[in-house]
């Protein structure tokens, strides 16, 4: 007789055990929840009905928003539920879910990201050849292959991870299910799975940050040849909000899965976890409407109407 079973659910590590820090947290993922939401929609609202803002460029902002809209709502109401209700439980479907979703959604924003690096790329370095390379019909192939390979990607380790047998406790070290703290839960070796994860992520991750990189030295080369300061403040006012969301994704994503594991009980996994998850989609609207003059002004006449 074999001891395996399998879970029907599981348990959230939660924030804290006192009441009043619990509501505490259930406030402050409200606001930070809601703050995403606004921005996220304002830019999504302003890029549609401002025919100015129908461009390439933000075209791939609108889905990157449509993106950190649907990532932070993986992970945020059902923590924040489960402060509210003063309970720890995700059902195995609803783990299954947020696995998929939030694999998925990271897929898609990194394929967007490399795809707005090299928007900028023909915008800067080939001008005259951009009507051509970047048309109607080029960005939506290219927005519509971020999509299908974010479900492909997530597909894959999703069905890697729970076709394992489940035994060793429902305790799921962080606030939302994450395959590597899942991955400490299964009764079968679980190590070729967790590095297949880490190496196929690894060399998607490595391969589209060196397109970035290599795409932004060519930038820089070609702006540096600009001979008006303007020209060059220009050309760098649209390129460094990228630049800082690819950075900020790259290095939060790096530290949370290169740290070095912790088979105990670790504040740190929770802190990263909030980091990885949270952090980037309340940023991403931030940090592109603040340098962005166009954004700004269509921002300024939606709210003001």
């Amino acid at each position: 007789m074999s001891n395996q079973t399998t879970e029907t659910e599981f348990l959230l590590l939660s924030f804290s055990q006192a009441r009043e820090l619990q509501m505490l947290h259930f406030v402050v993922f409200l606001g930070i929840f809601l703050a995403a939401l606004m921005g996220n929609l304002l830019i999504i609202t302003a890029v549609a009905l401002d025919h100015h803002l129908h461009t390439p460029m933000y075209f791939f902002l609108m889905n990157l928003s449509i993106i950190d809209l649907g990532s932070i709502s993986v992970t945020v109401p059902k923590s924040m539920a489960n402060s509210l209700l003063n309970t720890r439980s995700i059902s195995y479907s609803g783990c299954v879910a947020q696995v998929f979703l939030f694999i998925f959604f990271t897929a898609v924003d990194f394929a967007f990201l490399t795809i707005m690096a090299y928007d900028r790329y023909i915008a800067i370095c080939k001008p005259l050849h951009y009507e051509s390379l970047m048309n109607r019909r080029a960005c939506i192939e290219m927005a519509a292959s971020a999509w299908i390979s974010g479900i492909f990607c997530s597909a894959l380790h999703t069905g890697n991870t729970f076709v394992l047998t489940f035994c060793g406790g429902n305790m799921v070290d962080q606030f939302f299910c994450e395959i590597p703290q899942l991955l400490k839960l299964t009764c079968s070796d679980s190590y070729l799975n967790e590095v297949g994860i880490i190496a196929f992520f690894a060399c998607l991750t490595i391969s589209c940050f060196l397109f970035i990189i290599v795409s932004y030295v060519q930038i820089f080369t070609t702006v540096l040849r600009i001979p008006s300061e303007r020209g060059r403040h220009k050309a760098f006012s649209t390129c460094l909000p990228h630049l800082i969301v690819v950075s900020l994704f790259v290095c939060i994503g790096t530290f949370a899965y290169v740290k070095p594991p912790s088979s105990c009980l670790s504040g740190l996994d929770l802190v990263v976890g909030v980091l990885y998850s949270v952090v980037p989609p309340i940023m991403n609207p931030i940090i592109y409407s603040m340098r962005n003059k166009e954004i700004k002004g269509a921002l300024r006449k939606l709210i003001l109407g």
